[in-house]
């Protein structure tokens, strides 16, 4: 089955296909670092990294962009507060995004481009957009006209009339038009600023994405993606940019995630019900907080409570716990085949739920019904090698492709529980209860529960 997905732009689902055989070339917006990232934000990162998981799985190489804001009002404005520059914020900022990211499992892209390290590309290409009449100078500021971009609108499927009305517009006189937007901003004293054909001054945050991605990815790239709040207008003011500039299509398939809701509101830093990653991971697992964020569609909402942490830190352990029984069948069991045919199902399923607009959360289903059938298995009897060897290789595989490193056991430890174990078995060949009962309490504190079973003992973690 091809893999399917929804693009944005023609809001139905459609066959990838991408624009060289086997090489997907994706941007996604990356953060403004002004402040630690929250749970909202990491769904974007986590997301896509799935994503791009997935179809490195699949045999795609995949050159991944992900941009970095370094220079924006939000920054300016924490640099006043903190006595920091604008440059240290950002700096500090992008450090602790990679922290936190390195702890949800999230994948470094090709390249992290900044807007400070492109203000060649970014002046450049304003400068291509006035030479077209795309767009205009004011005392030092320029602005995209929009009316010069017949279809402008076209990702967020409203007319210009409609946008006017509705959207949330930076009121300017300077503007021809109120949906014009800046593409540079001439400096107001004491900002950082640099040099440009029209005086000192800094980019305006969407121009930003478009210089870098035409660097980065060429003019038409595959798919660029980002939370469902950067339709408009950042989104929609890209597409007119870049197509405008470069008189060629712009990304092929547009994906974007849905709000994670906290109360019933989307979570975000201008509402103040925000919960960092940062504080979150002081409480949960990072591997629980992207088990939860996966544990939906990417395209739905997803409601944040404690109870649905909870339950991803269940279910993320009932996998580790398979896992670790089947690493222990490993080297004990027999050699006899069992029935592959219903292994392969497995692959099957896990497949035909990711090519299906990486339903993630119908994906982890199938990793639950594996691990179900693989328990049920080694309860039951002596577990086959080639049953082990199957089930164990398509875990690592299925949580590998959805960003989980599985963990291994301690070997000392097992090698000591093994002992442990085996004193006991004596014990109780020796009718030695109390020695027997101690080395099972023992075991207990260690967090590891027995099983007395006709096959013999066999244990598991807690």
């Amino acid at each position: 089955m091809a893999i399917q997905l929804y693009n944005t732009m023609t809001r139905r689902k459609e066959e990838f296909i991408p624009m060289e055989p086997g090489k997907v070339r994706m941007y996604v917006c990356g953060p403004t670092v002004y402040n630690y990232f929250h749970i909202g934000n990491a769904r974007c990162f986590v997301v896509f990294d799935a994503i791009r998981r997935y179809l490195e799985y699949r045999g795609f190489s995949v050159e991944y962009i992900q941009n970095f804001t370094d220079v924006d009002d939000k920054i300016i404005r924490t640099a006043n507060e903190t006595g920091m520059s604008p440059l240290e914020v950002a700096n500090r900022f992008i450090a602790s995004y990679f922290e936190d990211a390195d702890k949800l499992g999230v994948k470094r892209a090709t390249a992290h481009p900044r807007v400070t390290e492109n203000m060649n590309e970014i002046i450049k290409m304003i400068e291509e957009l006035i030479s077209k009449g795309h767009a205009y100078v004011v005392d030092g500021d320029v602005y995209y006209a929009t009316e010069t971009f017949q279809e402008y609108g076209k990702l967020s499927k409203q007319s210009i009339e409609d946008l006017q009305s509705g959207a949330r517009i930076e009121v300017s006189e300077k503007k021809r038009n109120p949906l014009d937007f800046a593409l540079w901003k001439a400096a107001k004293p004491g900002e950082i600023a640099w040099d440009s054909p029209w005086g000192k001054g800094r980019p305006g945050w969407h121009i930003e994405c478009s210089a870098m991605s035409r660097k980065y990815l060429g003019v038409t790239f595959d798919i660029h993606a980002g939370g469902h709040d950067l339709i408009f207008p950042h989104h929609e003011n890209e597409i007119a940019q870049s197509e405008g500039a470069n008189e060629a299509p712009f990304a092929r398939y547009w994906l974007h995630n849905g709000f994670v809701n906290i109360r019933n509101e989307k979570m975000s830093k201008s509402a103040g019900n925000f919960l960092t990653v940062r504080d979150l991971v002081n409480q949960y697992d990072p591997s629980v907080l992207r088990f939860f964020l996966l544990s939906a569609h990417y395209r739905n909402p997803l409601n944040f409570s404690e109870e649905l942490l909870q339950q991803a830190e269940q279910g993320l352990q009932r996998i580790q716990t398979c896992y670790e029984k089947l690493t222990y069948w490993l080297d004990r069991a027999t050699a006899d085949d069992p029935d592959t045919v219903v292994v392969e199902g497995y692959r099957e399923r896990f497949e035909e739920a990711m090519d299906d607009d990486f339903n993630t959360a119908d994906a982890i289903s199938v990793i639950f019904d594996l691990v179900r059938d693989a328990n049920t298995k080694m309860d039951a009897e002596h577990p086959h090698r080639a049953f082990v060897e199957a089930y164990h290789s398509l875990l690592v595989t299925f949580m590998d492709v959805l960003g989980f490193p599985l963990a291994k056991k301690d070997v000392s430890l097992d090698e000591e529980i093994e002992r442990l174990i085996a004193e006991r078995n004596e014990a109780r060949k020796k009718k030695d209860w109390t020695r027997a009962d101690r080395i099972r309490d023992q075991l207990a504190e260690m967090g590891i529960l027995l099983e007395d079973t006709p096959q013999g003992v066999r244990w598991k973690r807690k």
